[in-house]
Order: structure tokens, then sequence, then C-alpha cells
């Protein structure tokens, strides 16, 4: 079953065309990653799947509902992290949680708030004003706000952007158990090894897909350098990287006794994704 379906969505602002027939279909529980450089239409996309802004054409779905149409049967289903923190500065951290606890009536809402604030490991400073709060700390509040209410569908827009790498590491060990309970997690980052961690990902370059796939899918679409050395002598082969690739490689060789060592080294999906933003955009 699919909790996100987009069918060639447009999004236009005046002569700039922000998403260009974007076509998506994400899975009930699965872990998806959105990958692109800055400008991409990545925040457009996630924006319009939460129904805060109307597309100029195409369709989508989000559990089966409408976001706009429906809006209010969507948002009690839906978490969302912006990009940009959208808190209230004034407020301490618990209060900005139990505002979103309280406008969703999640029930037993002050249990639900303290658990999320020690998640996000801000129980320390849970009653301190944002505004004292360093932009790392504003986005763990963010997703603090995003979880409180215990979503089926969580857009996260560069949620771990300024956190630190140990924080980060519990961020993605929390999404991944998320995902095993059923909830389906729409991930935007720019950092290839946490694409690496998504069950599948999508590439998006100037509002356009240009590729959708598991991440060792991507990887096999790059080429991998293989060093055989026979007895002194070296030779170098650059091939595809499917398991099938290697072995037609090999076969030329026979695996002689005198083969010693054989060595491969693949693409990374940073020099994947790359390359296929760079042949996109030649003429």
């Amino acid at each position: 079953m699919s909790a996100i379906e987009v069918q060639n969505l447009r999004k236009n602002y005046g002569g700039f065309e922000a998403l260009r027939g974007v076509d998506l279909e994400v899975r009930t529980g699965s872990l998806f990653g959105l990958l692109g450089p800055n400008g991409a239409g990545k925040s457009t996309l996630i924006k319009a799947l939460v129904g805060a802004l109307r597309p100029s054409s195409g369709e989508l779905r989000v559990l089966g509902l409408d976001p706009l149409r429906e809006p209010a049967r969507l948002r009690a289903q839906i978490g969302y992290m912006p990009q940009s923190p959208a808190l209230y500065e004034d407020l301490s951290a618990r209060e900005n949680v139990l505002f979103f606890a309280s406008a969703h009536g999640s029930p037993d809402a002050g249990k639900r708030v303290e658990e999320v604030l020690a998640f996000a490991d801000l129980a320390e400073r849970a009653d301190d004003p944002v505004h004292t709060f360093s932009g790392g700390m504003k986005r763990r509040v963010s997703l603090a706000c995003a979880l409180v209410h215990q979503p089926r569908v969580l857009f996260l827009d560069e949620p771990t952007a300024a956190v630190d790498p140990h924080l980060r590491g519990r961020f993605w060990r929390t999404f991944r158990d998320l995902a095993a309970t059923g909830v389906t997690l729409f991930i935007s980052t720019h950092l290839m090894d946490e694409a690496l961690l998504c069950d599948e990902v999508a590439i998006l370059r100037q509002g356009s897909i240009l590729a959708t796939d598991t991440p060792q899918g991507l990887l096999q679409r790059g080429r991998s350098k293989l060093t055989v050395r026979c007895g002194l002598a070296e030779r170098e082969h650059l091939i595809e990287s499917r398991p099938e690739d290697l072995a037609e490689a090999l076969r030329g060789y026979g695996l002689y006794p005198e083969v010693s060592a054989v060595a491969v080294r693949a693409d990374t999906l940073e020099t994947v994704v790359l390359g296929l933003i760079g042949e996109e955009a030649a003429p």
C-alpha cells in the first residue's frame, strides 16, 4: 500500500517552474529520501504534500487524502518539520511542544511532551525560552513538535542540519524504529551517508526527478575500478558496478593460481548522484 502518491505534479511561480511533472510513489512504513542540490525543489515538493501550497497542476494523495481538499483529516495524521524552525521564540521548549500537542488534541499530552523532549535531548533546557537556543537545538525542538502527536506520515526537511553527529545517529535510529512500526518517513537531505540509510531515494534536480531507486540500485549505476595483479604485473579495468559485470571481467583470467589479489573500488553514492545531475545538465 502506498502512503504517498504523486502524479505529474507541477508548480509555477510566474515564469519559473519549480516542479516539472513530478511522479512519486512511497510505500507505507518506508524510509524515503529526497536528494538534490539547493533550489532543486525539495522544499516545494514537501510543502505541496503537507498542503502548505497549491500546485499548479497534477495529482497528489497522502494517506489517500487530498492535502488541499481534506486538510483537517490529513494534518491530524502527519507531522511536518520545516527547513527553517517555525517556533514561538518567547516560549520555552516545553511550551512549544505542548502547544502543538494541544492543537492536535493528543491524548495524555503532558506525558507525550516529556517523552519527545527526552528523545530530543532537551529535558535539561525544557523550560528555557527558545530564543536562547542554538540553531541545532531549535531543530531538535521542531522535531519534537512534529513527533508529539504520533503521526502516521512524517515529513522532515533537512532534519539533521546543524545537529551534532552523536544526536544525528540517535535521530536516524529512531527514524528506523518509527518505520518498523508502520510510520512512513519522507526525508529531504543533502547528506549522502543519510541517503544510504533510506529504503528508497529519489534524486531531484531543477524540479524534475532524475532517478528513483534503492541506494544499492543507485550505486550499481556507477562504475568500479578492478585491479588484477598477476605476478608483478597489474591490470586495471573500469567496469559497471553490478556483480555480473565483475564476474564477466574475471572470466578472462580464469582465476588462475597466479592471480594473487583482486581489488574493486566502486563509485560512491555521491559520485553517482553528481554524475546523474551532470548528465541531465549536459546539452
